[in-house]
């Protein structure tokens, strides 16, 4: 109940956030009293004291601008005098600035007659509250506390309170902020008098205090506010007197050295002794304050009051250690750490994070840390990301003073691949100080000096840690991300360069090192030009400013400069290497390539694009192909003049002896079967077309020919073989439609090369590639076929063409070979993850497998490549079968095909008849889990295509779910009862869209199908028809009982609960942290239920009183007769009820 009590209020009225302040760390939560250190000396001086109180007088003349203009000191006049008249709660209400003088004129008036003077005090405390109360002057020491607050809870039963701390009209949006400020004023105002008087604070303590403990929420939150704000403007005055008494002890001291007794001796001794007691007076105020208020309300149910005992508690341990520093209190914000609030929760790791930024608070914190530390290290993965941020700044501190060990942050290290970017950036920073710079490890020998600063060090000391993530360059990105930022060695490229060419003899790296040291180096020139090593969570494009941009072109200038002369050295002595070569050759595609021309560095553009190229032919493997292709077209674009004409020069010799290294590999299989030499080439041949246009027009018959020799060989070498002839095919046809004029010849060489490549692709339909004969290199090449099928079916397809010059270019399979195509399709949706998990070539998984697959043939059926009503039902009847990834590629096809406003009943119709069909086959076997694994994919099926005709799309659709249902119908009678298993599988979900007339229509149709025909002969064959008609009858005569009802049953909203007075507001929460609040919840679940009817229309609560009147006169005057309608009527109420659920 106290959830719920929480869950609704919190919902519908949440306080505003003050903008004023926050009280937060040694920032005092006024703006009033400022600083510890400006009260001390504001008190201590009482010349400064006067001088503020002028500039408080003198500046009401900002708040008379509405009146007529006149001489300033008239204006001025009439503001005091106006000041004199005004409302204590007025001016809380109201404009700030007034608050000083105010306070001022009430204590004079207090000094000259107290008790009218806090009869007025005290009723602006209640009518802060909300309340309209007063206590006459003459019974004011008669007047019982418990009697007046037992009052002030009546009215708000009675809904007779205004909340204005909660509230959102403009007059009150700095109405806390001001009640915060005017008590202030005053125990400022009243230390050298009413303070001590033991009078006038303790009764508003006592009232305040008694508020706090009431059930109203509204009296707890103001009441709160004022008690908390008292404390901490006591601890401004208390370190004022202490201030005070540690200067009359110092002269009284002086003075003793003098002379032992004396005038001024005995003065001293008494201005000594009147400062402690003060002091202990004001310490015994804040005491009772905290075991009155503050031990009830830190565990109060709103979780806005907890959050600022909290926060005040944390003020006052900094701001007055000497009484608050203790375990007595610090027991509070440890407990507190557990809260089920993520506010309060952090309020409580920000009190503690001030608390140990002061060296001089760690030896008192001891016992405490011992018992919370593990909580600390706890809530660095808590489900909040800000609560968690602060806390691992927390144990920053904490590691700061060696209160933890490093075996308390194995958790913590886990945290550095979390998906929230600002934990893993809070992490980053923890280990860059801990780790790395070693800021606070008191163990460092003095020896080092600067040394331990250098970049020499940091980068030692992050490759121990990458040492740790070696295997998994995924991993290690992401430590490289998150300590980027704060490492400044990361960009200090000349040490990295220095290090990787061994330059520093005293520096040597292992292997592993130099891998590691690499990977930073390529991260690190990614992240200073702006892009991202880690994959985002939103995927979106990052936009920088000005300034940011100028930044990016900075470094990437740094990064040129710096690598220039040393990259030919580098990419020379990691050539060798796969793995090191790739990501160095990368780094080119960040750098300022015009940079060479200006500094006259042409020489070593030269040697690196060489090296570049000596690369492609030195490694077959994918990514350092990839790299070094990218790299090579960067320089040919991004280079300048002699330099540009170079790099093209380059590429094209790299292109020429690819071709020749191709002919010679596929004259050598033929002689000696070394198939290595051709698969290498292949897949460099593969790389490079990906980027750009090679001409192997005078290979491409021998690629035909060597395919002819190895259908039945190296699968891997087929695949490459139709993937370059493919690429050969696309690139001739881009030429030929971004001509101007297109030749006989060049249009029959295209079609020639496309029958060539679509006979081979059809080859491997008509003889699919032997899974079990090559294990997962068949599947790869079935994959192949299907993807390369379906591109050359998508780049040729007739729409294209058609009414073009080139329509001879348009083709679209036969119904045939597109039957071959999808069984293949099917064989590899169907393979298993397993299998596909031991593939033995990883390189190119990504890019055959099933969703891949998958993604082709719906490409196929969104394009017009292809008959849809075939192969989009296919492709729809496989939306549960294959695991959520098809499942939202099926998701997309279908959101398509709508779009295109196609007829989706058809095809919806097709795939459900073809699952059905699968249903079927399966039927006939002995596996009877398989059998009803495949009937409950049906039924799946026809949920999830059905689910699409939600809400308003019913009516809309309406007449293609009465086709489905019609058109199923007639399918499930074909032969019947052989197929009746489809009305209960695929047409029900169906005809639960439908409205109550066409179900009556639907139900004659089938009941007259089935006139003079013995259903019982076959009672299982004809169970799905019965079940089927049962489903709808029921659906007919609910709806049906629904529509009679009509006016009568039917009732927007939840029934209103009949209360006499409709004023109350939501001011109880009848879930109170103390004991003794707990009899009042019954009330106060009524006060949150009565503002949801507060908050609806008038006309609604007219309506509904009329109808509330009107229903209790008639069960009067008709007496027990209405029970029987009434119990019809919750009937229909619980049927209509079961049909929205079904719904």
């Amino acid at each position: 109940m106290e959830d719920a009590a929480v869950a609704s209020e919190t919902s519908t009225r949440r306080p505003k956030r003050t903008r004023a302040h926050t009280k937060t760390g040694d920032d005092h939560p006024t703006k009033r009293t400022g600083t510890g250190g400006e009260n001390q000396e504001r008190s201590s001086d009482p010349s400064d004291q006067n001088h503020n109180q002028v500039d408080r007088e003198g500046s009401f003349d900002d708040f008379e601008e509405v009146r007529p203009k006149s001489k300033r000191k008239n204006r001025t006049a009439e503001g005091a005098s106006g000041d004199a008249d005004i409302s204590l709660i007025e001016v809380v209400k109201g404009n700030g600035k007034r608050i000083p003088h105010v306070v001022k004129v009430w204590v004079e008036r207090y000094e000259k007659d107290p008790k009218p003077a806090l009869v007025e005090l005290l009723s602006m405390l209640f009518e802060a509250c909300g309340a309209q109360y007063h206590i006459k002057g003459e019974l004011l020491d008669e007047t019982d506390v418990d009697d007046v607050v037992v009052a002030l809870v009546n009215l708000a039963r009675m809904g007779q309170v205004e909340d204005y701390q909660s509230s959102k009209k403009k007059e009150f949006q700095n109405f806390k902020d001001n009640l915060v400020s005017f008590w202030d004023y005053l125990v400022v105002e009243c230390q050298n008098g009413p303070l001590f008087d033991q009078v006038l604070f303790d009764k508003c303590m006592d009232y305040v205090i008694a508020l706090s403990c009431t059930p109203p929420r509204v009296y707890r939150r103001v009441a709160s506010l004022v008690g908390l704000q008292l404390v901490t403007s006591f601890i401004t005055v208390a370190k004022a007197l202490a201030a005070q008494r540690e200067t009359t002890q110092r002269q009284l001291n002086a003075e003793k050295q003098k002379r032992t007794e004396g005038p001024r001796v005995d003065s001293l001794k008494k201005r000594l002794s009147m400062t402690h007691e003060k002091i202990t007076g004001i310490e015994e105020m804040m005491r009772k304050i905290f075991t009155g208020l503050f031990v009830h309300r830190y565990r109060d149910i709103d979780p806005n009051i907890r959050i600022s005992c909290i926060q005040s508690l944390g003020v006052w341990i900094t701001s007055y250690p000497s009484l608050f520093l203790q375990d007595l209190y610090l027991k509070y914000l440890g407990w507190t750490l557990n809260d089920k609030s993520a506010g309060v929760r952090k309020a409580s790791v920000l009190a503690l994070q001030n608390l140990y930024e002061l060296d001089d608070n760690v030896p008192s914190l001891g016992l405490f840390t011992e018992r919370f530390s593990k909580r600390m290290i706890d809530l660095a993965d808590d489900v909040d990301v800000s609560v968690a941020v602060c806390a691992i700044g927390l144990v920053k501190l904490l590691l700061r003073h060696q209160l933890l060990s490093d075996d308390d942050l194995g958790p913590l290290y886990d945290l550095l691949v979390e998906d929230p970017p600002e934990i893993r950036r809070a992490i980053g920073a923890l280990v860059y100080d801990h780790l790395i710079a070693q800021k606070h490890n008191s163990g460092q020998s003095n020896t080092k000096g600067e040394s331990n600063d250098s970049s020499e060090v940091h980068l030692g000391r992050m490759l121990q840690i990458l040492r740790e993530f070696s295997t998994d360059q995924i991993i290690s990105n992401y430590v490289i991300d998150d300590v980027w930022e704060y490492m400044k060695a990361m960009k200090d490229w000349k040490c990295i360069i220095s290090m990787l060419l061994d330059e520093n003899p005293l520096i040597e790296l292992t292997d592993v090192d130099a891998t590691n040291l690499i990977r930073l180096l390529n991260a690190s020139v990614k992240k200073a030009v702006g892009e991202r090593i880690v994959l985002a969570t939103d995927n979106r494009k990052h936009y920088y400013n000005k300034a940011q941009k100028e930044i990016l072109e900075n470094d990437r200038r740094d990064i040129t400069v710096a690598m220039m002369k040393n990259y030919p050295p580098l990419l020379r002595k990691f050539m060798a290497d796969k793995a090191k070569v790739t990501l160095l050759v990368e780094i080119i595609l960040h750098m300022k390539l015009e940079l060479y021309s200006l500094k006259r560095q042409e020489q070593y553009f030269k040697d690196v694009v060489q090296l570049i190229k000596d690369a492609f032919f030195k490694h077959g493997e994918k990514d350092a192909l990839r790299a070094c292709v990218k790299a090579i077209c960067y320089c040919c674009i991004e280079s300048r003049g002699e330099l540009q004409d170079f790099a093209q020069n380059k590429l094209k010799e790299l292109a020429d002896e690819l071709i020749a290294k191709l002919k010679t590999a596929m004259k050598e299989v033929i002689v000696d079967e070394d198939e290595y030499s051709l698969l290498v080439n292949l897949k460099r041949l593969y790389e490079l077309q990906l980027s750009i246009y090679v001409p192997i027009e005078s290979i491409f018959q021998d690629i035909v020919t060597t395919l002819g020799s190895f259908r039945t060989a190296n699968y891997e070498v087929v695949g490459f073989l139709l993937l370059n002839m493919y690429l050969h095919v696309a690139w001739c046809l881009q030429s030929i439609i971004n001509s101007d004029s297109v030749s006989e010849a060049s249009l029959s060489s295209m079609l020639s090369k496309r029958t060539t490549l679509l006979e081979q692709l059809e080859y491997f339909l008509h003889t699919p590639p032997g899974v079990q004969e090559d294990g997962n290199q068949g599947n790869q090449l079935a994959s192949k076929v299907c993807i390369i099928l379906a591109e050359v079916w998508f780049l040729f397809r007739k729409t294209n063409f058609s009414s073009t010059k080139l329509e001879r270019l348009g083709y679209c399979p036969d119904m045939s070979v597109l039957q071959k195509f999808w069984e293949l399709c099917k064989k590899q949706l169907n393979i298993s993850d397993e299998t596909e998990d031991e593939d033995v070539n990883r390189e190119y998984v990504e890019e055959t497998n099933r969703d891949a697959v998958m993604i082709a043939a719906a490409k196929l059926v969104a394009c017009d490549a292809v008959p849809k009503e075939y192969l989009g039902a296919e492709i729809i009847a496989c939306f549960v079968m294959h695991g959520t990834s098809v499942e939202e590629i099926v998701k997309h096809l279908i959101a398509v095909l709508r779009k295109k406003d196609y007829d989706v009943s058809s095809i919806f119709l097709e795939s459900l008849k073809k699952a059905y069909i699968r249903h079927v086959e399966l039927s006939n076997g002995d596996d009877e889990s398989l059998v009803n694994k495949s009937f409950q994919e049906c039924k799946e099926l026809a949920a999830r295509l059905s689910g699409i005709f939600m809400g308003a799309a019913r009516n809309k659709h309406r007449a293609d779910i009465l086709k489905i249902v019609k058109n199923g119908v007639q399918y499930s009678f074909l032969d019947a009862p052989k197929q009746l298993s489809f009305l209960e599988g695929a047409v029900l979900h169906f005809a639960a869209k439908l409205p109550a007339t066409d179900v009556i229509e639907i139900l004659k149709d089938v009941q007259k199908r089935t006139v003079n025909v013995n259903t019982d002969e076959d009672p299982s064959g004809w169970r799905p028809y019965h079940t089927f008609v049962d489903t709808l009858s029921d659906k007919y005569a609910k709806n049906e009982g629904f529509q009679e009802e009509g006016t009568s049953v039917r009732r927007r909203g939840r029934p209103a609960k009949q209360r006499n007075n409709i004023r109350g507001k939501k001011l109880f929460d009848g879930h109170s942290s103390s004991e003794e609040e707990d009899s009042l919840s019954a009330s106060d679940e009524d006060g949150e239920k009565q503002v949801e009817e507060d908050n609806a229309p008038l006309i609604h609560s007219l309506k509904s009183s009329k109808l509330r009147s009107f229903r209790v006169s008639r069960q009067q005057s008709e007496g027990t007769t209405n029970d029987l309608a009434a119990s019809r009527t919750s009937g229909i109420y619980a049927d209509v009820n079961c049909e929205k659920a079904r719904r």
